[in-house]
């Protein structure tokens, strides 16, 4: 049993008999009464996301899920393709079950799926990954503002705000939990 105390981003919990991830949550502390959970949930089965707000102190049950370790292989018609490396069972998944997992998927990475009653459910990409710079703005020599940042697509699609320095080709570490730079990896 989880309570309102051991929430965090990705714990998974049942909410009225139904799976859901924590997408995003905030414990409140009124000046009167009780304290309170402000969450984020989205549901496992159907991708719906949920606004919730449960008291202090509530317990929630652990859904019945199984998770293996696999590698994405490519996205084609049929959706999101992955593969077990202990078994070579291969699943597709869609769009709709990836959420935003999808834009840290490179070939081959190895990421953790979720599955509740035998159907794949939820992706579970590493902390971060290493994306290569699509698109950019070229910086101008002479314009290196402290902290100044501008915006660059990642081959994924993804869109993060990255040092003026940055140039297409080069590869970034990237923070999958905010979806954030972290630093630079390499250059072309």
């Amino acid at each position: 049993m989880y309570e309102t105390s051991d929430f965090k981003k990705g714990l998974k919990i049942m909410v009225e008999g139904k799976p859901y991830v924590i997408v995003d949550f905030q414990h409140v502390k009124p000046g009167k009464g009780n304290q309170f959970t402000r969450t984020k949930l989205r549901n496992l089965l159907t991708s719906q996301n949920l606004e919730s707000t449960f008291k202090s102190g509530e317990k929630f049950e652990v859904p019945n899920v199984e998770t293996k370790e696999m590698s994405f292989l490519y996205k084609d018609d049929s959706g999101y393709n992955f593969m077990s490396q202990e078994t070579f069972e291969q699943i597709a998944m869609s769009e709709d079950d990836l959420g935003e997992s999808k834009y840290y998927l490179t070939e081959n990475l190895k990421v953790v799926i979720l599955f509740y009653n035998e159907k794949a459910v939820a992706c579970d990409v590493p902390k971060a990954v290493n994306l290569t710079v699509a698109q950019t703005d070229p910086g101008i020599k002479g314009d290196r503002v402290t902290g100044a940042t501008k915006p660059a697509v990642m081959e994924t699609g993804l869109s993060v705000n990255v040092p003026l320095h940055i140039n297409e080709g080069d590869v970034l570490r990237i923070d999958t939990s905010e979806g954030v730079y972290v630093e630079r990896v390499s250059q072309k």
